[in-house]
């Protein structure tokens, strides 16, 4: 089985991954987050992601922290992407605010999304407060990942939202808009409520959005 995640076909890959998800055995860990690191389909490799999660956190949990700190870019991804479906919060302090600003948007997003699961009750306003100095940045996919993290946090967001639509870039000003409308409509389009954001960002300027 561990065989066939390497193989050339994707189906068969797949295939290989579902077994090992279907039949754990300790043996496979290793072997499923050596290949989430360099599996290039996304739907293989979140299968891969299924498998590890159907093994037992004692064995997966210092296996993925440590791809967290890895060169390559997709394994520390991935690894977060895993963290955040098996939910542990022993991961909550491997979410560093290196990986929540990681230069690859990727990374970044995954870390965002694991983040938003793992924080421990009482700590959502520093999260919000360092997801916050990441506003602005990226194109729509990653913006929209950023807003959807950060409406996540619910009343924690109100400060750094209050701060950020008085920034002096526009950018920021935008994004922040954007997001606030997005806590109080979860249902807009977020492509709405950017261009939305972007009249008001414009027309009003820094520190006149709350005229």
């Amino acid at each position: 089985m561990l065989r066939g995640l390497g193989d050339g076909s994707s189906s068969v890959r797949l295939r290989a991954a579902l077994a090992v998800g279907s039949a754990p055995d300790p043996g496979f860990v290793a072997g499923l987050v050596e290949r989430s690191a360099v599996e290039p389909e996304f739907f293989v490799r979140d299968m891969l992601t299924w498998a590890l999660t159907r093994h037992p956190v004692s064995l997966t949990l210092p296996a993925l922290l440590a791809e967290v700190r890895a060169d390559r870019a997709q394994a520390r991804s991935q690894a977060l992407h895993t963290l955040s479906k098996i939910g542990d919060r022993r991961a909550w302090p491997a979410i560093t605010p290196a990986l929540l600003s990681d230069a690859d948007d990727e990374v970044a997003r995954s870390a965002w999304r694991a983040a938003v699961v793992l924080v421990p009750a009482g700590e959502e306003a520093g999260l919000a407060a360092e997801l916050a100095t990441q506003l602005g940045r990226g194109g729509r996919e990653t913006q929209l990942s950023l807003s959807q993290a950060l409406v996540a946090l619910g009343d924690a967001i109100e400060p750094v939202l209050l701060a950020a639509e008085t920034a002096p870039d526009q950018g920021v000003r935008t994004h922040a808009l954007a997001t606030r409308r997005l806590l109080s409509d979860p249902d807009a389009g977020f492509a709405w409520a950017i261009e939305e954001a972007k009249r008001v960002a414009v027309l009003d300027g820094p520190g006149q959005e709350g005229r």
